[in-house]
């Protein structure tokens, strides 16, 4: 697809890491020292007790029972944190158990094809994170001998790792005393203070990690950090937040002045652009053509529908060894990324497979009941699943095949 690449920046997605505080003692020898830095609103933070009832109220009322939790291996911690940006934990549960399955260390995932992690990943969207779990893995080994880095400032500038997810990393693999600020511990501290936007995003950004920092307290790190990220994640919620049940509701800015709705401040974002394509289902009705996308740019590296950029169907059917039968039009799919929106007409080509064209790498047949668990971009895998045939059709379907064969 003639697209240029949308960005999705890593450290600022706003996702949740659940439930690692648990009874493990390990040391922090590998941390370096925090940087000291002046608090922000120092009179609001000073004997309020803020972190305190944060550790308090995970020790009772947080996440614990979760399968990434009592784990101080900086491979599963990490994995867990890059599958919880932008999910929900419910969702990211069975992928990350059978990732972990798939790719038990960080050597095997360094050493899989792309493709391989691609698949383990399909479904659970922002694949860019799956592409950077991969080279990030194979960064640590080739450059760190496989070994993950203590100091979150160095494990920040490995690819896919922002200042706040190596934070994470820091705190959960190391006990770093490291400040954690996505996005539920920014809507925390932006009510709790209430922390008003500015006409700069950069400015308000730097001004929430200065009050990250001044609030870390010296004990305590890993209920702490968790404490503020569950608290996001289960009362102090985008709408409609538990004030009444919250540990931070007598010290809360924000529910004192009745603006727990205004804060955060949301940020204006332009209208997105529209960009438009056509693409085509070429299928005999057992499979269907695909093709991989590069690397890089919009879906890099999985599988998806073919283009139409000033081709003909009927070239592309040759091309691959087909007879075009009937060509009509499926409904347009409609997908919105970071900084664009993106409508694509869909084509469905009917043809009858006459020669397997050797072709290129690039080309893949894919039987329609593999499309489930196919690297595929979540709109073409749910178009695909909606033309699969029931079962009796395509058992139907490869009987008449062999016996034209036969004939």
């Amino acid at each position: 697809m003639a697209l240029s690449p949308a960005t999705v920046d890593t450290d600022e997605i706003n996702g949740t890491a659940a439930g690692r505080v648990g009874g493990l003692a390990h040391s922090s020898s590998r941390c370096p020292p925090l940087a000291t830095q002046r608090p922000v609103s120092a009179a609001d933070v000073a004997g309020s007790g803020f972190a305190e009832r944060v550790v308090a109220w995970q020790r009772v009322n947080g996440r614990h029972e979760l399968p990434w939790q009592q784990t101080r291996d900086p491979y599963h911690v990490w994995l867990s944190e890059i599958m919880l940006q932008q999910t929900q934990v419910r969702s990211v549960i069975p992928y990350y158990q059978r990732f972990r399955a798939r790719f038990p260390t960080l050597e095997a995932l360094a050493a899989a094809p792309l493709a391989s992690v691609l698949e383990a990943w399909s479904g659970l969207g922002y694949y860019a994170r799956a592409r950077n779990l991969h080279r990030c893995a194979q960064t640590i080994v080739s450059r760190h001998g496989g070994e993950f880095p203590g100091d979150p400032q160095i494990t920040a500038r490995l690819p896919g790792i922002g200042r706040s997810t190596a934070a994470a990393i820091g705190v959960f693999a190391f006990g770093c005393r490291a400040a954690i600020l996505d996005g539920n511990v920014r809507r925390v501290l932006a009510r709790c203070f209430a922390v008003d936007g500015s006409a700069s995003p950069a400015v308000d950004r730097r001004r929430l990690w200065a009050l990250a920092e001044s609030l870390l307290p010296t004990t305590e790190i890993e209920a702490y950090s968790q404490g503020l990220m569950d608290l996001g994640a289960t009362l102090c919620v985008h709408r409609q937040p538990a004030c009444d049940r919250c540990p931070l509701a007598s010290l809360c800015a924000a529910r004192q002045q009745g603006r727990q709705a205004a804060l955060p401040v949301p940020v204006t974002r332009k209208p997105l652009p529209e960009r438009r394509e056509r693409v085509i289902v070429l299928t005999d009705g057992r499979q269907v053509l695909l093709e991989r996308r590069p690397a890089s740019g919009i879906w890099g590296g999985l599988l998806s529908l073919p283009e139409l950029a000033g081709g003909s169907v009927e070239a592309l059917a040759q091309r691959n060894g087909c007879r075009l039968l009937v060509t009509s039009e499926l409904p347009s799919i409609r997908h919105r990324f970071t900084h664009f929106r993106l409508a694509l007409a869909v084509v469905r080509a009917d043809v009858e497979i006459i020669a397997r064209s050797a072709g290129e790498h690039r080309w893949q047949w894919l039987p329609l009941e593999r499309v489930g668990e196919a690297a595929l971009p979540a709109p073409i895998k749910r178009l695909l699943l909606s033309l699969r045939p029931p079962p009796a059709a395509i058992a139907r379907s490869a009987m008449a095949a062999a016996d034209r064969a036969d004939h």
